[in-house]
Protein backbone atom coordinates (compact mmCIF):
# COMPACT_ATOMS: atom_id res chain seq x y z
CA UNK A 1 0.00 0.00 0.00
CA UNK A 2 2.73 2.25 0.67
CA UNK A 3 4.30 2.06 -3.12
CA UNK A 4 1.22 2.64 -4.39
CA UNK A 5 1.07 5.54 -2.29
CA UNK A 6 4.31 6.58 -3.18
CA UNK A 7 3.70 6.09 -7.11
CA UNK A 8 0.42 7.96 -7.00
CA UNK A 9 2.24 11.42 -5.44
CA UNK A 10 5.32 11.05 -7.66
CA UNK A 11 2.84 10.80 -11.16
CA UNK A 12 0.67 13.87 -9.00
CA UNK A 13 4.21 15.69 -8.83
CA UNK A 14 5.02 15.36 -12.61
CA UNK A 15 1.56 16.61 -13.57
CA UNK A 16 1.91 19.62 -11.30
CA UNK A 17 5.79 20.60 -12.47
CA UNK A 18 4.59 19.76 -16.37
CA UNK A 19 5.27 17.51 -19.15
CA UNK A 20 8.21 17.18 -21.55
CA UNK A 21 8.35 15.18 -25.08
CA UNK A 22 12.05 13.47 -24.61
CA UNK A 23 12.99 16.51 -22.28
CA UNK A 24 12.83 18.80 -25.69
CA UNK A 25 9.59 20.70 -24.36
CA UNK A 26 6.00 20.32 -25.10
CA UNK A 27 2.88 20.24 -23.37
CA UNK A 28 -0.73 19.60 -24.41
CA UNK A 29 -1.65 18.16 -27.65
CA UNK A 30 -4.90 18.38 -28.83
CA UNK A 31 -5.51 14.66 -30.50
CA UNK A 32 -9.15 15.22 -31.88
CA UNK A 33 -9.23 18.66 -33.55
CA UNK A 34 -12.68 19.37 -33.04
CA UNK A 35 -13.43 19.58 -36.38
CA UNK A 36 -12.70 16.22 -38.07
CA UNK A 37 -10.77 13.19 -37.88
CA UNK A 38 -7.05 14.13 -38.96
CA UNK A 39 -4.32 11.76 -36.86
CA UNK A 40 -7.37 9.19 -36.83
CA UNK A 41 -8.12 5.97 -38.91
CA UNK A 42 -11.25 4.34 -38.62
CA UNK A 43 -11.86 0.67 -38.49
CA UNK A 44 -15.03 -1.47 -38.38
CA UNK A 45 -15.19 -5.23 -38.35
CA UNK A 46 -17.75 -5.21 -40.99
CA UNK A 47 -16.26 -3.53 -44.44
CA UNK A 48 -19.90 -3.34 -45.95
CA UNK A 49 -20.77 -0.29 -43.22
CA UNK A 50 -19.85 2.98 -44.67
CA UNK A 51 -17.71 4.58 -41.43
CA UNK A 52 -19.45 7.56 -42.03
CA UNK A 53 -22.73 6.55 -40.88
CA UNK A 54 -20.90 5.42 -37.67
CA UNK A 55 -18.49 8.14 -36.88
CA UNK A 56 -19.38 12.08 -37.26
CA UNK A 57 -18.39 15.03 -35.95
CA UNK A 58 -20.36 18.07 -34.96
CA UNK A 59 -20.03 20.96 -32.37
CA UNK A 60 -16.85 20.05 -31.41
CA UNK A 61 -17.79 16.84 -30.25
CA UNK A 62 -17.10 13.21 -31.78
CA UNK A 63 -20.70 11.01 -31.89
CA UNK A 64 -20.25 7.09 -32.61
CA UNK A 65 -23.14 5.09 -33.30
CA UNK A 66 -22.06 2.53 -31.38
CA UNK A 67 -23.04 -0.79 -33.73
CA UNK A 68 -21.17 -2.19 -35.38
CA UNK A 69 -17.90 -2.73 -33.53
CA UNK A 70 -14.74 -0.84 -34.43
CA UNK A 71 -12.71 1.83 -33.46
CA UNK A 72 -11.28 5.27 -34.38
CA UNK A 73 -7.29 5.24 -33.81
CA UNK A 74 -4.47 7.62 -33.74
CA UNK A 75 -2.27 7.29 -36.56
CA UNK A 76 0.54 7.92 -34.03
CA UNK A 77 2.25 6.24 -31.64
CA UNK A 78 2.53 6.88 -28.00
CA UNK A 79 4.46 5.82 -24.79
CA UNK A 80 4.67 7.52 -21.42
CA UNK A 81 1.69 9.74 -21.24
CA UNK A 82 -1.52 11.36 -19.77
CA UNK A 83 -4.12 10.56 -21.86
CA UNK A 84 -7.53 12.96 -21.07
CA UNK A 85 -11.00 11.63 -22.66
CA UNK A 86 -14.03 12.76 -21.68
CA UNK A 87 -17.01 11.01 -22.94
CA UNK A 88 -21.60 11.04 -22.60
CA UNK A 89 -23.80 8.47 -23.18
CA UNK A 90 -25.89 9.58 -25.88
CA UNK A 91 -28.87 7.54 -25.21
CA UNK A 92 -29.42 3.91 -23.43
CA UNK A 93 -25.70 3.31 -21.92
CA UNK A 94 -24.45 0.36 -23.24
CA UNK A 95 -20.51 -0.41 -23.74
CA UNK A 96 -17.38 1.06 -24.87
CA UNK A 97 -13.70 1.06 -24.39
CA UNK A 98 -10.75 3.42 -24.36
CA UNK A 99 -7.99 1.09 -26.28
CA UNK A 100 -4.07 1.68 -25.03
CA UNK A 101 -0.75 0.39 -26.27
CA UNK A 102 -2.86 -1.18 -29.11
CA UNK A 103 -0.18 -3.26 -31.69
CA UNK A 104 -0.50 -5.51 -34.32
CA UNK A 105 -3.08 -5.93 -37.27
CA UNK A 106 -6.49 -4.22 -37.17
CA UNK A 107 -9.23 -6.24 -36.10
CA UNK A 108 -11.77 -6.87 -33.59
CA UNK A 109 -10.52 -6.86 -31.10
CA UNK A 110 -6.48 -5.67 -31.27
CA UNK A 111 -4.08 -6.63 -28.88
CA UNK A 112 -4.53 -3.72 -26.18
CA UNK A 113 -5.31 -2.65 -22.45
CA UNK A 114 -8.48 -1.04 -22.51
CA UNK A 115 -9.75 1.15 -20.03
CA UNK A 116 -13.02 -0.25 -19.50
CA UNK A 117 -16.32 2.62 -20.72
CA UNK A 118 -18.78 -0.25 -20.30
CA UNK A 119 -21.81 1.58 -18.28
CA UNK A 120 -21.01 1.38 -14.59
CA UNK A 121 -17.84 -0.67 -14.93
CA UNK A 122 -15.88 2.69 -16.26
CA UNK A 123 -12.23 2.28 -14.60
CA UNK A 124 -12.00 -1.56 -15.45
CA UNK A 125 -9.26 -2.73 -17.09
CA UNK A 126 -9.55 -5.37 -19.94
CA UNK A 127 -6.29 -7.02 -20.94
CA UNK A 128 -7.14 -8.22 -24.95
CA UNK A 129 -4.75 -10.69 -26.27
CA UNK A 130 -2.84 -13.53 -26.27
CA UNK A 131 0.29 -12.71 -23.34
CA UNK A 132 -1.38 -9.58 -22.48
CA UNK A 133 -0.34 -9.24 -18.71
CA UNK A 134 -0.83 -6.41 -16.31
CA UNK A 135 -0.28 -6.88 -12.23
CA UNK A 136 -3.10 -5.17 -10.21
CA UNK A 137 -3.00 -5.01 -6.16
CA UNK A 138 -0.60 -7.38 -6.33
CA UNK A 139 -2.04 -10.05 -8.62
CA UNK A 140 -0.41 -10.61 -11.79
CA UNK A 141 -2.97 -11.28 -14.58
CA UNK A 142 -2.60 -12.36 -17.96
CA UNK A 143 -4.53 -13.48 -21.24
CA UNK A 144 -3.87 -16.76 -22.20
CA UNK A 145 -6.32 -18.94 -24.07
CA UNK A 146 -9.42 -17.25 -24.24
CA UNK A 147 -9.37 -13.66 -25.73
CA UNK A 148 -9.70 -11.07 -22.87
CA UNK A 149 -9.18 -10.97 -19.37
CA UNK A 150 -11.03 -8.43 -17.11
CA UNK A 151 -10.19 -6.75 -13.95
CA UNK A 152 -12.66 -5.36 -12.15
CA UNK A 153 -12.17 -2.12 -9.75
CA UNK A 154 -12.61 -2.85 -6.38
CA UNK A 155 -14.37 0.86 -5.51
CA UNK A 156 -18.32 1.85 -6.70
CA UNK A 157 -18.39 3.95 -9.64
CA UNK A 158 -17.75 7.56 -9.86
CA UNK A 159 -19.77 7.43 -13.17
CA UNK A 160 -22.27 10.31 -13.20
CA UNK A 161 -25.74 9.74 -15.10
CA UNK A 162 -26.34 9.60 -18.73
CA UNK A 163 -26.17 12.28 -20.84
CA UNK A 164 -23.79 14.00 -18.66
CA UNK A 165 -20.32 14.58 -19.32
CA UNK A 166 -17.78 12.55 -17.72
CA UNK A 167 -14.10 12.92 -17.69
CA UNK A 168 -11.13 9.65 -17.87
CA UNK A 169 -7.92 10.70 -17.23
CA UNK A 170 -5.24 7.95 -17.81
CA UNK A 171 -2.10 7.58 -17.01
CA UNK A 172 0.68 5.35 -18.44
CA UNK A 173 4.00 5.66 -17.10
CA UNK A 174 6.67 2.80 -18.36
CA UNK A 175 4.93 0.22 -17.33
CA UNK A 176 2.38 1.51 -15.31
CA UNK A 177 -1.14 2.66 -15.99
CA UNK A 178 -3.19 4.06 -13.43
CA UNK A 179 -7.27 4.89 -14.56
CA UNK A 180 -8.90 8.14 -12.89
CA UNK A 181 -12.66 8.67 -13.66
CA UNK A 182 -14.10 11.97 -12.75
CA UNK A 183 -11.23 12.65 -10.62
CA UNK A 184 -11.43 9.80 -8.78
CA UNK A 185 -8.53 6.93 -9.09
CA UNK A 186 -10.47 3.66 -9.91
CA UNK A 187 -7.86 1.16 -10.63
CA UNK A 188 -3.82 0.90 -11.11
CA UNK A 189 -1.96 -1.96 -12.52
CA UNK A 190 2.07 -2.19 -12.94
CA UNK A 191 4.40 -4.64 -15.30
CA UNK A 192 2.23 -4.01 -18.17
CA UNK A 193 3.75 -6.43 -20.82
CA UNK A 194 2.49 -3.18 -23.62
CA UNK A 195 4.05 -0.07 -23.24
CA UNK A 196 3.31 1.86 -25.85
CA UNK A 197 1.06 2.19 -29.02
CA UNK A 198 -1.99 2.71 -30.94
CA UNK A 199 -4.79 4.96 -28.92
CA UNK A 200 -8.54 4.10 -29.87
CA UNK A 201 -11.93 4.73 -28.84
CA UNK A 202 -14.49 1.63 -29.42
CA UNK A 203 -17.52 1.51 -30.90
CA UNK A 204 -18.97 -1.34 -29.13
CA UNK A 205 -22.79 -1.25 -28.43
CA UNK A 206 -24.79 2.13 -28.18
CA UNK A 207 -24.36 5.95 -29.39
CA UNK A 208 -21.80 7.45 -27.19
CA UNK A 209 -19.96 10.80 -27.61
CA UNK A 210 -16.71 12.19 -26.85
CA UNK A 211 -14.64 15.43 -27.34
CA UNK A 212 -11.39 17.30 -25.31
CA UNK A 213 -9.52 14.38 -26.52
CA UNK A 214 -5.95 15.42 -25.78
CA UNK A 215 -2.19 13.69 -24.52
CA UNK A 216 0.15 14.96 -22.70
CA UNK A 217 3.62 13.89 -22.14
CA UNK A 218 5.50 12.30 -19.33
CA UNK A 219 9.53 12.57 -18.89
Amino acid sequence: MQSRRSWVLSLMTVLLVGFTFGGCGGGKKMLFNGKNFDGWQLYLDDPTVDVDTVWSVADGVIRCEGKPNGYMKTTATYSNYKLHVEWRWAETPTNSGVLLHISGPDRVWPHTIEAQLAAGSAGDFVLIGQGVNLTVNGKAYQTASQPFTSVESELPSSEKPPGQWNTYDIICDGDRVALYVNGTLRNEGSAASKTSGWIALQSEGSPIEFRNVYIEPLD
